[in-house]
This record gives structure tokens, C-alpha cells and sequence, in this order.
């Protein structure tokens, strides 16, 4: 840990800080007149600013205007280190770290740092032994990685002989950075240095730097949904500066991210543990029921309770949680089954993305199905649907089949849709065609919607 009695010099201006210690409040009077607050700071700091307020204006005057200068905690607070320390270094005569991780973060925010360790924010490094980092570094290549995928799931931040970060590692403020001292996360993820301020950290647009994309767009399913119209017409009402930010009692015209997955409500105090109140793993291949599901449910159905009446909450989570089961029962399951036989009978070798089957598959669950998952659990029916299950059932029937069949041979793919498809009547359509009484329902049902003819 970097503690002690020393002193220290701020290094950089990438540095990231979270309060370790506080000092005298700066003057009250100064801010109600508008004026620059001037904290009472350390020595040690002091010189720290004399240099960087010429050298790096911006974020010396960010950190004077934040809640860490009002409180007195400064740059000797966060960037002090011990001689002993893995990224400790000698800079103008001073001991000083340019890392702050979260078990610095502690000694001031135990809390939440004890929240934070044990999220899955904390664990996105576990990312170094998956199948997205084979892709990255195998099949992509490693500069692709550094500042791609390891700018969110978090590097593995290495130090050189001199205590300086090696610029392979560095600058990385992903969640799940691994530190010099063994801790994991990153505070700065996001808190954004030097100001760490509450309104921003509770926008969604904190989160869009990694929740977007073709795989896990959370950032566009919130905006298509009412949460997110909710918000963007209603930002400025939310009171995102107040200390106490309760749902239900001081805000309610819309929700952010924070709110449902973080912030206080009047029954639960604010949680670092971003998934606390998530219930279904949603990432992998076949989705999965977390420890503790009706806990974390119940955690959330607390903060939906706020808005939304108990019907509309459960017939919310019953039609997620079916859309959920469609995904996994009619198509995530019999593609693993199928693709995990031919490479039991030698038909695909068991290496990945060296078979064509092997991107389909991927880019059924990674992408197309986590896009409808995502979907129906955050109200975003076009990617429920459109950019979901529509794109899961055009690859699974015209591409997936189509390539099991060119692998296998006929006797085998035949033997394969016997075992894994034909007893599920939602397949009968492809295997046998659809039957006249099939058509007939369907052209039934448009007239009496529409009462016309289907076209």
C-alpha cells in the first residue's frame, strides 16, 4: 500500500486519483461568490502544482473544482508510495506512484472498494483466458488488443526496472485491470480523473465507452428504450449533483444506468457490486441462472417498484425471461450439441475459428444472441428482434444448417436434426415445410387484424 509519512510529487498528467485522506475544507464564501475554491493543501502538493498548473492546466483545475479539493484531499493523498511499493519510483527527489488503484481508493472508500473488488467489473480481466482474447491476440494480433479490447476488460499493467509503466500496459483504466499491487479494477474507469464527479458518473454515458457494440450494445438498447427517450428529454431534472440520489425521493423523470444498477433506492443503499441485481448471466453460449437469482431479481424488482406497478414488473420479467428460454431451447442449445458432436466424430477439429462453423456459431451466441437477450431484459424491441432472434434464426437455418450439412454429409446431418431438432415442433416449419393448416392459421390471423387479405 502507498502510506506513510514522505514526500511525493505528482508525475503526469494521465495520473488518476481517488480520495486516501482528507484536510481542511476550502472556503465556502469562495464558492458562493463564484469565485475558484481555494483549498488548504499539503506542502507536498503544493509543489506538485506549482509545476503541473503551467505543465497540464486542465486537470490541476478539474481536481481544484471537485469534492477531493473541497475536502482537502490532494495529490499527495493518492500519489504517495512507499520505496517498497512494486510501482514505486524517484521522481525530483520524491517517492511517488503514477497508479492509483483501488486498494488506494480504500483506505478512504473501504466500502465501496470491497464492493468493487468482488464485481464482475473487477473480474473483466478474466477476458486474458477466454475465447475473445484467442480471438484478439491469435487471429487479430496483439496491437489490435492493446487498444481494443484491453481498454475496457483492463491490462495487465506492467512495470519497468526504473518503476516507470511500460507502455505496452499503459495508459489502460479498463475495469478489470490488473494492478502492480495484486488489486483488481480500475476507480477512473469511472470516476474520469481529476474531478470524479457525481453527475457524471451517474449518466449513461459513463457506461458507453464499453457497453455498445455488435456483441453487448447496451448503450442502444438503453437509448431505444423508454429509460433511455425518458432521459435525454428529461436530463436536466434528474438532480444529478445532489449528494442523496434516491430514486422515488429525490428524482423521478427517468432512470440511468446507475439507477437500476447502482444507486440507492428507499429500500437499498447505493452498490459499488454493479451486478448485485443482475439474475441472468447473459454472455455465454447458453445463458445461465446466477447465485442467488430471486435475490438479485427481487433487488431489482425493488428499483423497477419505483415506476412501474408490480403487474407490469412481472409481466415485464415473464416475457424476458421467455424470450430468454427461446433463445436458449430452440437455438444456443441443439448448435452447441451439434457442433460438440462433429468434433467428437473428427468432422470439425476441436481448435477454434479454423472451421467455418466455428465464426458462425461464435457470431450466433456472441453477437446475434446476446443482441436479443440484452434486448428483451433492457426494452429494446428492435434488438429483441431485428438485430436478435431475426438475425439468431436467418443464421441458424440458412447458415449454420446449410454449413452442418456441408461438414457432416447427408446420413450424418440427417441423423443429427433427427436427434437434436425434429422433437421440437418450432422446427417443423424447416424440417417437413410449413402444412396447409400452418398457412391457413396464419393467413386467418392477419384478416382479423388487419381484415384484409395477406398479401
Amino acid at each position: 500500500m502507498k502510506q506513510g509519512k514522505r514526500n511525493i510529487w505528482m508525475v503526469v498528467p494521465t495520473f488518476i486519483g481517488v480520495a486516501v485522506l482528507a484536510f481542511t475544507p476550502c472556503s465556502e464564501a469562495a464558492k458562493a461568490k463564484g469565485k475558484e475554491p481555494k483549498p488548504k493543501i499539503s506542502k507536498e502538493a503544493q509543489a506538485c502544482i506549482s509545476c503541473h498548473e503551467a505543465q497540464s492546466p486542465a486537470f490541476v483545475k478539474d481536481w481544484k473544482t471537485s469534492k477531493h479539493a473541497e475536502k482537502g484531499v490532494d495529490c499527495f493523498s493518492c500519489h504517495r508510495a512507499e520505496t517498497t511499493d512494486a510501482d514505486a519510483m524517484k521522481h525530483y527527489g520524491y517517492t511517488i506512484a503514477v497508479l492509483v488503484t483501488p486498494k488506494d481508493c480504500g483506505k478512504c472508500h473501504a466500502k465501496e472498494e470491497k464492493e468493487m473488488t468482488n464485481s464482475h467489473h473487477a473480474k473483466a480481466g478474466d477476458i486474458l483466458n477466454s475465447l475473445d482474447n484467442y480471438l484478439g491476440e491469435v487471429v487479430g494480433g496483439p496491437e489490435a488488443v492493446a487498444v481494443g479490447c484491453l481498454q475496457c476488460h483492463g491490462a495487465k499493467v506492467k512495470v519497468l526496472a526504473n518503476g516507470k509503466l511500460d507502455t505496452n500496459s499503459w495508459p489502460n483504466t479498463g475495469i478489470g485491470r490488473i494492478n502492480p499491487d495484486g488489486s483488481r479494477g480500475s476507480c477512473s474507469a469511472c470516476h474520469t480523473r481529476h474531478s470524479f464527479s457525481k453527475a457524471q458518473v451517474r449518466q449513461p454515458e459513463t457506461c458507453n465507452k464499453c457497453h455498445l457494440g455488435p456483441d453487448h450494445p447496451q448503450k442502444e438498447v438503453y437509448e431505444e428504450s423508454k429509460h433511455g427517450i425518458l432521459y435525454a428529454v428529461n436530463k436536466d431534472k434528474l438532480n444529478l449533483d445532489k449528494d442523496s440520489w434516491v430514486v422515488g425521493k429525490d428524482y423521478t423523470a427517468a432512470p440511468t444506468c446507475a439507477t437500476c444498477h447502482m444507486s440507492a433506492t428507499p429500500n437499498q443503499p447505493v452498490t459499488h457490486d454493479v451486478g448485485a441485481r443482475i439474475s441472468w448471466n447473459l454472455r455465454p453460449p447458453v445463458s445461465k441462472k446466477l447465485e442467488n437469482f430471486d435475490k438479485r431479481r427481487d433487488a431489482m424488482k425493488d428499483v423497477c417498484g419505483n415506476c412501474h406497478s408490480s403487474p407490469f414488473i412481472d409481466g415485464h420479467y415473464k416475457q424476458f425471461d421467455n424470450l430468454v428460454d427461446l433463445y436458449d431451447s430452440k437455438f444456443a442449445k441443439p448448435a452447441t450439441a451439434i457442433r460438440k458432436e462433429l468434433m467428437d466424430k473428427g468432422k470439425l477439429t476441436k481448435a477454434d475459428f479454423d472451421d467455418k462453423l466455428d465464426w458462425i456459431y461464435w457470431e450466433l451466441w456472441h453477437h446475434e444472441g446476446r443482441r436479443a437477450r440484452h434486448g428483451a431484459a433492457m426494452s429494446g424491441p428492435d434488438y429483441a428482434w431485428w438485430h436478435g432472434i431475426y438475425d439468431v434464426s436467418k443464421n441458424f437455418y440458412s447458415e449454420f444448417l446449410p454449413e452442418v450439412k456441408n461438414v457432416a454429409g447427408p446420413e450424418l446431418y440427417n441423423q443429427l436434426v433427427d436427434k437434436y431438432l425434429s422433437h421440437d415442433v418450432r422446427h417443423e416449419w424447416y424440417i417437413k415445410g410449413m402444412s396447409k393448416d400452418q398457412l391457413d392459421k396464419i393467413k386467418k390471423y392477419y384478416q382479423e387484424r388487419y381484415g384484409e387479405k395477406m398479401q
